[in-house]
């Protein structure tokens, strides 16, 4: 299987607010496969859609040690959230940055799996945060959203500069 290309900041198709899917048929699922691979082949822990230039509500995650839980969650949706955690957040598409960002501690969340099965689960910890780091994706929303104008600026000049010496 091949990878899907990750878009980098500050690529403006990852501020492209994802559609639900309607049905999950077996192109949606063979999809969901390729982000998953493509999250396990970028040393991830979460990968959207929306990362790949797929504008669909689709989240390929797996937080374990081992990497063999993965979960897919399709149409995601916070249901229920509880207290607040600080904690460093990277990104696959701002590479090499992590920045404190503040999140709810426990969250549950409903999705659909790559069947179309509805699930629900609650988490707290690196799951919830991940969760919550990608359904920003599904809106557009980056985790650099969350510092300041100043620091975004200066993530995206040194983003840039490292694409310039690679070229």
């Amino acid at each position: 299987m091949q990878s899907l290309d990750i878009l980098e900041f500050p690529d403006p198709r990852l501020r492209k607010v994802a559609t639900p899917v309607e049905n999950v048929t077996s192109e949606i699922s063979e999809f969901a496969d390729k982000l998953l691979y493509t999250m396990y082949q970028a040393i991830g822990i979460g990968l959207a859609a929306t990362q790949v230039n797929f504008h669909k509500r689709i989240i390929a995650i797996d937080v374990s040690e081992t990497k063999d839980n993965p979960l897919i969650l399709i149409n995601p949706v916070i249901v229920d959230s509880s207290g607040e955690l600080e904690t460093n957040e990277g990104c696959l598409s701002i590479p090499g940055f992590y920045e404190p960002v503040r999140r709810f501690e426990e969250i549950s969340f409903k999705a659909l799996d790559k069947m179309g099965k509805e699930y629900e689960i609650h988490t707290k910890g690196i799951l919830a945060i991940c969760v919550q780091h990608e359904i920003d994706h599904l809106e557009g929303k980056l985790f650099v959203d969350y510092v300041s104008s100043a620091k975004r600026q200066l993530i995206r000049k040194k983003l840039k500069k490292a694409k310039q010496n690679m070229a």
